[in-house]
């Protein structure tokens, strides 16, 4: 009986049953190392994004990856996944305080039910305790986190900057999505690997198809947030347009020299210091929407993601075929397919 996890496609119960129990250790560890604060406030504002749920995307895809060594049962390969899923969490509370986001995953943000302070020092707590759960996996992994840590502050602050003067503009977004998104999904390709055992050319491999898969995922979202209708989705479309956020499509979309282009530039561009525009009035939403999905942009950013399917598809030929293989191969398909 084939049975769906996350967008993929996992062709045995228990194959999918071996993936659900690692992913309830990861859960368990999580819990336990945040947890283990003497303050009582600490404990709760650090826990409360776990506890909010989640995807829980890196852990699984760090899993998968350690399918493809010879100790996949190893208990490192809880730790590292567990590792990187901390990581993750630390990043979204920084992330909800820069943008004074109000919730997070259905409920308040920590920022919103306590403060800026408290939200800032639960994601350095969770940090610390990243920090120090990686350890016991020796210095070569704590190189592996310090690197991607530098990684996910500089797409951040690449990100706030904005593109210099002279940069395009496609290629330094395409530069911040990796940073902030596919060099945390490489790492728990990576960690995943090396936890089991694997050779170095298939951690390499992995931790690529980490990089790919999480700028690709970037992609669809940015395609999703223009293309599809709010029940299909989950999302308001046009929400980036409302906040003056210019994605992938947009990008492409306002080096246009036709009508369509001038348009959209009129509509989100601001005449005088050339900043994005955030569009407040539901008509000019709506109008945009319109353009951009008509737009020769549209069609160069699914171009794009194609190519990233391809890339990836290129790397997992490389590795060793079985259920983890093909659960991989079914995630690539689900991020070419997602936004219909």
């Amino acid at each position: 009986m084939k049975s769906t996890f996350a967008g993929l496609n996992l062709e045995s119960d228990e194959f999918s049953a071996s993936l659900t129990d690692s992913l309830a250790q990861v859960e368990d560890l999580l819990l336990s190392e945040l947890s283990s604060s003497d303050d009582g406030v600490l404990t709760e504002a650090a826990t409360h994004l776990a506890k909010a749920g989640g995807k829980r995307f890196r852990p699984m895809f760090a899993i998968l990856a350690s399918k493809f060594g010879p100790r996949p049962d190893a208990p490192e390969v809880i730790t590292s996944a567990t590792v990187v899923e901390m990581i993750h969490l630390a990043t979204l509370y920084h992330d909800d305080v820069m943008d004074e986001a109000p919730m997070r995953r259905g409920a308040q943000s920590a920022n919103a039910r306590w403060t800026n302070s408290i939200a800032i020092l639960s994601g350095d707590f969770l940090f610390a305790r990243a920090s120090r759960l990686v350890s016991t996996l020796g210095p070569e992994s704590v190189l592996i986190i310090a690197d991607t840590f530098a990684e996910l502050v500089t797409g951040q602050m690449r990100e706030t900057v904005g593109a210099r003067p002279g940069v395009d503009p496609v290629e330094h977004y395409l530069k911040v999505v990796w940073e902030k998104t596919g060099s945390l999904i490489a790492a728990a390709g990576k960690f995943g690997a090396r936890a089991a055992g694997a050779t170095p050319d298939d951690v390499a491999r992995l931790s690529k198809l980490g990089d790919v898969i999480g700028t690709a995922f970037q992609v669809s979202d940015d395609i999703i947030d223009i293309s599809s209708a709010t029940d299909d989705s989950g999302k308001t479309p046009g929400t980036d347009l409302r906040e003056g956020v210019h994605t992938l499509p947009v990008l492409y979309a306002l080096t246009g020299d036709d009508a369509t282009s001038a348009r959209l530039r009129d509509l989100l561009v601001d005449p005088t210091s050339g900043a994005a525009r955030p569009l407040t009035d539901d008509a000019e939403v709506l109008e945009a929407l319109d353009l951009l999905n008509g737009s020769e942009g549209m069609v160069r950013a699914r171009a794009k993601l194609q190519s990233f399917a391809d890339e990836a598809t290129a790397v997992l030929a490389e590795l060793p075929g079985g259920p983890a293989h093909d659960a991989f191969s079914s995630l690539v398909s689900y991020t070419t397919e997602r936004h219909g």
